[in-house]
């Protein structure tokens, strides 16, 4: 039934927001067959960072974890516009997880369950998914975290 995952979004509170433009020369997704593949994310709301700073110093794991979930969102934005249609996705295949933070931080699983968890919340067992976490000294824009995707489409 079409408009499911939309209603989804609606029942968790969650309207997607306009979708925050490249900074750089890149594109935001592209689709290749039944894959769609969405560049990095910032925890970005109106256009702006809105968690900057190093995870575990300036960013507590759960302000982190929020910022991730908001990268998953912002993932979301690009993928309707890829698809159309958020009931297209048959797989959230792979999520990626850039976490700034000292060399002595080790937590970085924790911060990337805030985009993990809102993926299996939206999209069921189709949002269980592979994924990889590293920890990096920096990210664009001084960005606490950045999110990125893949996703199986029919």
């Amino acid at each position: 039934m079409a408009g499911q995952i939309d209603a989804k979004l609606k029942a968790l509170g969650i309207e997607l927001p306009s979708p925050m433009q490249p900074i750089a020369n890149y594109v935001p997704y592209v689709v290749a067959g039944d894959l769609v593949f969405i560049s990095g994310q910032l925890p970005a709301i109106d256009g702006k960072v809105a968690w900057t700073g190093k995870v575990g110093a300036a960013i507590s794991i759960e302000d982190a974890a929020k910022a991730c979930r908001q990268s998953f969102i912002n993932l979301l934005v690009h993928l309707k516009a890829a698809t159309g249609d958020l009931d297209r996705v048959v797989q959230v295949v792979r999520l990626g997880g850039f976490i700034a933070a000292g060399a002595d931080f080790t937590q970085h699983a924790a911060a990337m369950n805030g985009a993990s968890n809102l993926a299996v919340e939206v999209f069921g067992d189709r949002g269980r998914h592979a994924r990889t976490t590293i920890g990096v000294p920096s990210l664009p824009l001084d960005a606490a975290v950045e999110v990125e995707g893949v996703f199986r489409i029919a």
